[in-house]
Parts: C-alpha cells; structure tokens; sequence
C-alpha cells in the first residue's frame, strides 16, 4: 500500500480561503484551524461545566445494542472524567453512505488521537449520527460499477411521509434484496462471502435505517473506541430538553444574526448556502412521525400551513415535558452540539464548512462559541489494476480526476477510425446529390413538379448515409473494445459520474475486495488533516 499526496483545481473558494492564513473567511469563525486554535479552545472548554455523567450515560445506552467494545468503554469513562471530543456526523446511509463518512469517522479518530498527544488532555472521538433528518431520498441508494460504468442501486420502498431515519422501518425483504443486488455488481473475491453474511447480520437485528447505520459503522470503528449518538435517539432528546428551552428563548435573536451573516457571507462573494430569512425558527416539529419544519408568524410557531401551530410559550413547555418532539436543523444542530457536548473540533465536509460560516452569531446569541472547524480528509483509493492501466496509457490519477481520460479515449477512437472507408462514403453521398440536382433540373424543365418527393427521398438517404457511417465506426470501435472499456473503467472507478469516488461509491465496494482490515490500514496510514488531496494504491 502506497500514499501520495495531490493537489487539485479548486472547485470550492470557501474551503480553499479557509486554509489560508491571510483571507477574510477567518473572520466568520472563532478559531481558524491551527495549533493555537487548539490550545485556545481547550483552555475555554475546561472553563465550561457539562452534565458529563448522563451524556456519559446516554451514549452507554445508546450503544449498548451495537455491543461495547473496551476502547468504547475506556473512552467513555474518559469523557465522563473530563475529556473533550472531537465530533463528526452524518446522515443514515444505506451501507454507511457514500464513503466521505467513513472518512470522516477516520477524520475523527485521527484528529482526536493527535490532539490527545499534543495537548495532553484526554480527546475522545465520537460520531453525530443525523438521524432526525428525513430526507430518506438521500440515503436510500448507492452506486456500483456495472460493464466499466456507474450504476445507480436503489433500496426500491418508498415512503409519501416525511419521517426521519430513526424511525422509518425498513422492509428487511427489500432491503436484503438491494444490498444482494449490490454485492453482486461487487463480484466475488475471497472476502465477499463473509461480509455479505455480516451485513445481513446487522440488518437483521436493525428495524429503522438509522439501527442499520449504526450497527454497520460501530462493526467497522468500535476497536478504534468511536463513540456514537443518534441525534433521535429519544433519552438523548431527554436529556437536550433545557437546551431546547434555550433555542426557543433566542430564538429571534439566533434566526436575525444567522439572517446577517449570511448576507456578509454572500458581499464577500461565497453566496448563501443555507437561504436563511428571520421569520426560520430552525426548529422542526415531529407530529405523527413526520417533521414540520416551523416559522415564526407573528406570535406563532407555524409550519406556514397552521398543520401545527404554538404560541412561544406552548412550544417551551412541549421542550420541557416532551423535547422527542422537537429536532433541529442545520442551524441549531451545531448549537445543540455545543450545548451537550464539549467539543474541541467539528468534523466536516465543504459543504458543512459553507453553513457553519453562517453561525457564529447563533452561538454568540447562546453565550456560545464555535469549536474549532475541521475539514474531513479527502480519500482515492486506487486498485492495482487501475494502476496499472493509468501507467499503460501514459494518465495519472489526476488526469483522471480532471476528466482528461474521455478526452484520451475520444482521440484514441478517432485515431483508429478507417477515414478512407468513411470518406468513401461521403463521396458516393455528394455523387448522389449530385444525381438528384440533375434530375430536379431535368423535372422541372419538362413542367413536372415533385419537388417534396424529391426532398423526402434525399433525407431518407442522408439518414442511409450516415446509418452506414456509424456501423463502420462501431465496427473499427468493436475491434479495439478492450482498450476503450479500459478507458471507461479508469473513468468510472476514480472519477465516477465525473465527480470524487468518496462522493459515489460506499466502502463495502472496497471492503469486499481488500477485506475489513482496509479500515485498519487506513487509519494507520500517516493521513493528517490538510487542504491535499490523498490517494491510496492499494
């Protein structure tokens, strides 16, 4: 296994301005990403009082049914003794999701181990599972390869209602038949078999997408001790109940600074990633299952149909005697991280990094400040095989995530085209129009008039024509297939749908060829939180 390290065009100015030293995005954070940042936000971290023992307790039960490993266990007494936590999350994806969030689980490890050494203080990591979110459509699909190209596999029950992860049941039968479908796409290795079984294992004892999720990503993190929290987890909504108290007592104050720094944000030319207006009350309302994202309309918390409807005092005692039936959203989830949990680094994605930039007044509205941002690593994985092939054709694995191997491909194909065949046919065409103005001119000089008869039968046999210039093609083409699929299999497997493998692909595409011990690899390998790009041949 080899690790290089690369540097690509940048397709995100926000994230690239954030590891610069001197731009002006610093000032939408309190920390910029820096080894004083983190001596700093220890020092505040050990100022602030937290419940450690139930959040302790709550994530003892929480994980309970996913079986508690002993670096689990050593962590969570750590963080009820005072240690701080770095934190990442992510939806409830089928088979994890795309790969970014198992690399923001290793993102977290690597992160909270190196700040443990470094600031010698006890820095435990834990993994914010998302889901209250309810957007299923997000998470209940992956992507495969299938004949040298990308194939979209999705989980096929569909839901009209807008439950969250946590508590839409999954139909096991359907379920299993996706997740064989996906294996099968995979192909068979010596791996295959174990890990097929071992998914099937998880789903069975999970009945919601956010179970499975869990039980799937604590089978790959808990020797490494990760902790984890579902943000529905219904003890853990008990235990947010004064917090949520807070968010409905600022709330104008928090919906007004988010409103004005996300106008700031976008004078500074990074637009307005999360399209905030004052009346938002970023607060949903779970009734029935389903969330109601709420407003505020005059005296009133509304989701603008009047479906549910509280004055603000109504919705504070629905905080303080049943809090399961708030969630947050993508303004107070951070706020309600910082409430119930000491964090000394959050974990994310470029995106997140773009909505969190908007938040600093919502904490500074709390008597809060943002914990320190941390940009998750960015993985490739390269297979031997496709090492090989981008050494045959001369490509590196740049090339390919700059979309350069189609172009290769589209002149290797017209190199190997027979142009005297296809120009051969282009002159019995022209000696054929040749032939139709003659017999127009000869027409028309005896009075007879067919003018679209003749017209209908140049375009049939243009379309004749150019039929006959495609099968000479396909022909040439056909003959060189091995070395155009290997074109489309570099395309596919590193930059699929012309976008990042880590944003496609789930890690169980690679776990079945390498088997689990990847994650180990992975996480021994001396990966650091920096604006590079890693590739690992495998």
């Amino acid at each position: 296994m080899k690790l290089e390290q690369i540097s690509l065009p940048v397709s995100n100015t926000l994230l690239d301005d954030y590891w610069s030293e001197q731009a002006s995005i610093h000032s939408f954070f309190s920390y910029k990403f820096n080894e004083r940042s983190f001596e700093e936000r220890a020092r505040y971290l050990n100022q602030k009082k937290y419940n450690r023992e139930r959040l302790a307790e709550v994530i003892r039960s929480y994980m309970k049914r996913y079986g508690m490993s002993p670096q689990v266990e050593q962590h969570l007494q750590q963080l009820q003794e005072g240690a701080v936590a770095v934190v990442g999350g992510q939806q409830a994806g089928v088979l994890t999701g795309p790969l970014y969030s198992v690399y923001k689980a290793i993102t977290v490890i690597l992160l909270a181990k190196e700040q443990q050494e470094k600031l010698n203080i006890q820095v435990v990591p834990l993994f914010w599972v998302a889901g209250e979110d309810h957007d299923i459509e997000e998470v209940n699909h992956t992507y495969t390869i299938v004949d040298n190209s990308v194939k979209k596999r999705g989980y096929s029950e569909r839901s009209k209602r807008k439950t969250m992860a946590s508590t839409t049941e999954l139909n096991k039968v359907a379920m299993e038949q996706f997740i064989r479908t996906v294996f099968k796409d995979y192909g068979e290795t010596e791996h295959t078999a174990s890990l097929y079984q071992n998914v099937l294992e998880h789903l069975e004892v999970s009945e919601t997408f956010s179970e499975f999720f869990a039980a799937l990503m604590n089978d790959l993190f808990s020797r490494h001790g990760l902790l984890m929290i579902d943000a529905a987890y219904e003890p853990f909504r008990q235990y947010e109940s004064e917090f949520f108290q807070i968010l409905i007592q600022h709330n104008e104050e928090i919906s007004e600074g988010v409103v004005r720094q996300e106008q700031a944000l976008a004078q500074a030319g990074y637009g307005t990633p999360i399209g905030a207006e004052v009346s938002n009350a970023n607060l949903f309302f779970v009734k029935e299952g389903e969330r109601f994202l709420l407003e505020r309309k005059g005296d009133l918390y509304t989701n603008g149909l009047g479906y549910v409807k509280f004055t603000k005092e109504e919705l504070l005692q629905v905080a303080k005697e049943a809090p399961m039936k708030l969630s947050n959203n993508v303004v107070t989830r951070p706020l309600m991280q910082e409430m119930t949990i000491p964090v000394l680094a959050f974990v994310g994605g470029p995106g997140e990094l773009a909505y969190w930039a908007t938040l600093k007044p919502a904490f500074e509205a709390i008597g809060l400040q943002m914990p320190i941002f941390a940009p998750r690593l960015n993985i490739s994985i390269v297979t031997r095989q496709v090492e090989t092939l981008l050494k045959q054709h001369q490509l590196t694995v740049e090339d390919a995530m700059k979309n350069k191997v189609e172009r290769v491909k589209k002149e290797f194909i017209n190199s190997i085209q027979d142009e005297q065949a296809l120009q051969q046919v282009d002159k019995m065409n022209e000696l054929l129009q040749q032939q139709y103005e003659t017999l127009h001119a000869h027409l028309q000089q005896a009075g007879v008039s067919i003018d679209k008869t003749i017209d209908k039968n140049k375009v049939y046999h243009e379309m004749q024509f150019t039929y006959l210039k495609s099968k000479i093609q396909q022909s040439v083409t056909l003959k060189h297939e091995t070395i155009i699929s290997q074109f489309d299999l570099i395309s596919a497997e590193i930059a699929p749908n012309e976008g990042f493998q880590e944003r496609t692909f789930n890690p169980y595409q690679y776990l079945n060829r390498f088997g689990k011990n990847l994650i180990e690899d992975l996480l021994e390998l001396p990966l650091k939180v920096s604006p590079t790009h890693y590739v690992v041949k495998y």
